[in-house]
């Protein structure tokens, strides 16, 4: 402007239809979510802001512009940093949340979901959490510091999700996803120095098990023997495996790097429930939708169940140094030649049971 033209004010309202500029139009995030309508962008300037904010609006677009210095703060009082609550096609970019009692980012019960270039960053329970949600998609997104996962995917089938380019370290697990999958795919992706890497998991503590038909390609998981990390109790028990599937079922684990892990590089283990809800889903329920299998009526039952882990496929790995086996299938009592995992194609040097790929072959018997 000319020097006697004055300087615009950033605290009149933006002049573009459907922009939120936060602080310029509304000094908060959640007094800008709140007056938006289906389809706003919602731009948050760099600052600190000390809220935890709730989405209830379909089809808003909510992005920071400048993913480092936009930051989410709860101070370790509140609860979540961004929650979608139901929320049609919400989409997150270009911040960070740090510092939450529970998660830096939740959708729950939407579809269609979005969250690009995030950083989350010391949360109590979850980083990036999507929960009884569909048709999602999660990219560019850096996780450190929870004690459970980085990143979550749960209770959705099928869950039309993907993982991409994304970093999670120093962590519980880098990936949990308790009972999700098909068509969810990790790609991509980089998962170390977590307690445990990838890890997809059957249980009846939450609804739509088990785990199943959940694509892990292409990705590096490394060193995951960390114990320092914050964790629960399920992470303390997984530490030092690479890609663990605890009771899941028909994953696709295919074309990744596994190295340097104190038990398992890649491992399809079973996971003991000891109180559980309901009974083990027989294989033709394998097939029924989230949605279907929410009708169904629970049996308790009498003791523990044993989620064993079937019919995976173990495609193509590159697995080295994994001090108790590289390729891994075990159970608690089931003979495991009855499982149908198999394996085909990996680099490796140790396998349990020993010859793994000539006794359990893709191609083959």
């Amino acid at each position: 402007p000319a020097p006697t033209e004055p300087a615009p004010d950033v605290t009149e309202p933006s002049a573009t239809p459907g922009v939120i500029n936060v602080p310029g139009d509304h000094e908060t995030i959640q007094a800008a979510v709140d007056a938006a309508v289906p389809g706003d962008l919602i731009l948050i300037a760099p600052g600190t802001y000390r809220e935890a904010v709730d989405v209830t609006t379909d089809e808003l677009t909510i992005r920071g512009l400048d993913r480092n210095t936009v930051i989410l703060d709860g101070e370790f009082e509140l609860d979540n940093g961004i929650r979608v609550l139901g929320a049609r096609g919400v989409a997150v970019e270009n911040m960070t949340a740090q510092h939450y009692t529970r998660n830096g980012f939740f959708w729950t019960g939407v579809t269609g979901y979005r969250g690009s270039y995030l950083t989350a960053y010391r949360t109590g329970d979850y980083g990036v959490y999507a929960f009884d949600s569909v048709e999602g998609q999660l990219e560019h997104i850096y996780a450190a510091g929870s004690p459970d996962a980085g990143v979550y995917i749960g209770q959705c089938y099928p869950c039309d999700a993907v993982i991409d380019r994304i970093v999670s370290e120093h962590n519980g697990l880098g990936y949990s996803g308790t009972n999700s999958g098909g068509n969810l795919l990790i790609v991509n992706s980089v998962f170390r120095n977590n307690r445990a890497g990838i890890v997809p998991n059957s249980g009846s503590y939450e609804l739509c098990y088990p785990e199943r038909e959940t694509t892990i390609v292409g990705n590096i998981v490394h060193s995951n023997n960390q114990p320092d990390t914050p964790a629960i109790d399920v992470a303390i028990l997984a530490m030092g495996n690479g890609i663990l599937s605890a009771g899941g079922v028909r994953n696709v684990i295919e074309r990744n790097l596994v190295f340097d892990h104190d038990r398992t590089g890649i491992g399809l283990v079973p996971f003991l429930e000891e109180d559980a809800s309901d009974d083990l889903p027989t294989p033709d329920e394998w097939a029924l939708t989230c949605e279907e299998s929410k009708e169904l009526a629970p049996v308790v039952p009498e003791g523990p169940l044993l989620w064993d882990s079937w019919e995976n496929r173990v495609v193509g790995n590159v697995v080295e140094d994994s001090r108790q086996g590289d390729l891994v299938v075990a159970s608690a009592g089931t003979d495991v030649s009855t499982l149908g995992n198999c394996f085909s194609g990996n680099t490796f040097t140790s396998t349990a049971p020993l010859d793994l790929e000539t006794l359990a072959p893709c191609d083959g018997t």
